[in-house]
């Protein structure tokens, strides 16, 4: 008998009912053909995600945080996501915080039955303090988990702005607490319902461009130079004078002064050195021009060389 299934994530692949007598490369071949399928399903939702992107740099701007909440996949995608933005952008770590049901544990080993509770998608909410101000987004790849719903239905009785990452239709009682939904149909999976795989990989794109590109919104880049990175590691200081050297036209000795006197900001170490001022006056006129560089400084970055970024850094 055949079973009918509404949420697409988890209904059965019929491209993909013989890959358990596959050889290696055979499986290599399947899967790789059903992720050339994710980038267009992501593309679906553009207009969907651009909206996140605005609604997150209007959150940023006027002093609120960026919330994911997710259970399994979903939520660990929203904490990887969370966790990356305070090294690559400067920013504090309360900015993106990521919610998974069943709390840190779950990070590491399923916790049964948390995704299953919508009281505790409220509890988190509160427990973390969200208030009008803020933006949620919750990530459910078979749009029905009850966690999710009930992370969004308590942010949006607090006044924080929604929205619904999710790989099959949610319903109509998740939707009306969303205000923007973003439904990336990337079908079923190559094993049933293992929605790590195809509809990780979207969501992984789809909350990779919401903060990139709102952090890119509020001046977090040059160009495409990162120039609000926290350089953490030794990497990341070498990487930070690199720019400096290459935007300003310096030797390393000289990009490294002026990160020191910049109070270790790459984006502050530009202005100063562009417009000839000390670290008061351009952290000033940053913070005037919305954080911005390129409303500040006449120049544009520089070209993009042969070879350039071919140091694998």
């Amino acid at each position: 008998m055949t079973v009918r299934e509404s949420r697409v994530t988890e209904q059965r692949n019929p491209r993909t009912v013989d890959i358990d007598l596959a050889s290696p490369l055979g499986i290599v071949d399947l899967m790789n053909a059903e992720d050339r399928t994710v980038a267009d399903a992501v593309a679906s939702q553009r207009e969907q995600i651009a909206q996140a992107v605005a609604e997150t740099e209007a959150t940023f701007r006027r002093g609120g945080r960026l919330f994911y909440a997710g259970a399994g996949t979903s939520g660990r995608l929203g904490v990887l996501d969370a966790s990356e933005c305070p090294p690559t952008f400067g920013v504090g770590f309360d900015l993106v915080q990521g919610m998974i049901a069943g709390g840190e544990a779950a990070m590491f080993r399923a916790q049964e039955g948390a995704e299953d509770s919508p009281e505790g998608g409220a509890r988190d909410v509160d427990a973390r303090g969200v208030r009008a101000g803020d933006f949620v987004i919750g990530i459910a790849a078979s749009g029905t988990t009850p966690y999710v719903r009930g992370v969004l239905a308590r942010a949006k009785e607090l006044g924080a702005r929604t929205a619904i990452v999710a790989c099959s239709p949610p319903p109509a009682a998740t939707l009306e607490h969303v205000d923007v939904p973003i439904v990336t149909i990337t079908g079923p999976e190559v094993l049933t319902g293992s929605t790590r795989l195809k509809a990780g990989t979207a969501t992984k794109l789809v909350l990779n461009t919401i903060t990139t590109g709102a952090m890119i919104r509020v001046g977090k880049a040059y160009g495409n130079l990162m120039v609000d990175l926290r350089a953490t590691n030794v990497k990341l200081v070498d990487r930070s004078e690199r720019i400096v050297m290459e935007v300003c036209g310096v030797a390393r000795e000289d990009a490294r002064a002026l990160i020191e006197r910049s109070g270790g900001s790459v984006k502050t170490a530009i202005v100063m050195q562009k417009l000839g001022v000390d670290r008061d006056a351009a952290e000033r006129a940053l913070e005037e021009a919305g954080g911005v560089i390129r409303r500040v400084v006449p120049d544009a970055p520089p070209p993009v060389t042969a070879g350039a970024g071919a140091d694998g850094a």
